[in-house]
C-alpha cells in the first residue's frame, strides 16, 4: 500500500512533491538573476544583412551610419533596462456547421458462368447472389466566442545586440498577493528605432514575441483539473 501511495505521489513527477513543501505557506518567489543563466535561455539567431564599411567624412560632425545625432539615454547596450508595454485586446467570434449524406447500393449477380452457376445450392438464385447496401450521415456544428484584455506594463533587460543593431530583451515579473503568485514573461526582438523617448516599447513591435501571463498557488490548484482528470482526458477515445 506504501508503495502504491508513493507511486501516485510520485507519478506527475517533481511538481506534486514541491507543492507538497507548501502547504502552510504561500509559493516561493524566484530569486533575481541574470536571465541568460537560465537553463531554458538560448540566444537568438536571425537573419542578418551584410555588413557595410563606414566612410570616414572629413570635417564633419555627421558619422556615416548613425542613426543620431546626440547619444541619448534609451537601452542600447546589453544589461539596459527597457520598460515593455503590453496591451493586447482580442476578440474572436467564428461560428461553423456541416451536414453530409452518403447513400450506396449494389447488386451482383451469376446468371451463367461456364457451368459454375449449377453447382450452387438448391434454392439459390444466381441472379441475385450478392446484395450490399450502405448509408452514412455527418453532421457537425461549432461555435467559438472569445474576449481578452490584457493591459501591462513590465521592465525588461537587453540581453543580447544583434550584428544589426537590434536588441533582444527579456522581461521576467513576479507579483506575490497572499497564497497566489501571478507570473509574466515578456521576450522578443526590437529596432532601437521603436523605443520612445521614455524608454518604452509598445508589444506589437516586439519581433518573435513571447508573452506569458499566468499563476501558481492556492487558487490556481483549485481551477486546475486532477492529475487523473487529466491523463483520462488524454487516453479516454470517447
Amino acid at each position: 500500500m506504501r508503495a502504491v501511495l508513493l507511486a501516485v505521489l510520485l507519478l506527475p513527477g517533481c511538481g506534486t512533491l514541491g507543492r507538497l513543501s507548501e502547504i502552510g505557506r504561500p509559493p516561493a518567489m524566484t530569486a533575481s538573476g541574470d536571465p541568460t543563466a537560465e537553463p531554458s535561455y538560448r540566444p537568438i539567431s536571425l537573419p542578418m544583412p551584410r555588413p557595410s564599411a563606414e566612410l570616414a567624412a572629413a570635417n564633419s560632425l555627421w558619422r556615416s551610419g548613425s542613426r543620431a545625432f546626440f547619444k541619448d539615454q534609451r537601452a542600447a547596450q546589453v544589461g539596459d533596462i527597457v520598460t515593455v508595454l503590453v496591451n493586447i485586446t482580442d476578440a474572436a467570434d467564428l461560428k461553423n456547421e456541416s451536414a453530409g449524406g452518403r447513400t450506396g447500393a449494389e447488386n451482383v449477380g451469376l446468371p451463367n458462368f461456364f457451368g459454375v452457376e449449377k453447382a450452387i445450392a438448391t434454392g439459390a438464385n444466381p441472379a441475385s447472389l450478392l446484395s450490399a447496401t450502405s448509408k452514412g450521415a455527418s453532421t457537425g456544428t461549432g461555435s467559438i466566442k472569445r474576449n481578452e484584455t490584457v493591459t501591462l506594463r513590465v521592465a525588461g533587460v537587453v540581453t543580447q545586440v544583434l550584428p544589426n543593431g537590434n536588441l533582444a530583451v527579456a522581461a521576467r515579473q513576479e507579483v506575490r498577493v497572499n497564497a497566489e503568485l501571478r507570473e509574466l514573461l515578456v521576450s522578443g526582438v526590437l529596432r532601437r528605432e521603436d523605443i520612445a523617448s521614455d524608454n518604452t516599447v509598445r508589444h506589437d513591435r516586439l519581433a518573435e514575441a513571447r508573452i506569458a501571463y499566468g499563476g501558481r498557488g492556492q487558487i490556481s490548484d483549485v481551477q486546475r483539473p486532477r492529475y487523473g482528470q487529466q491523463l483520462l482526458d488524454i487516453l479516454l477515445p470517447f
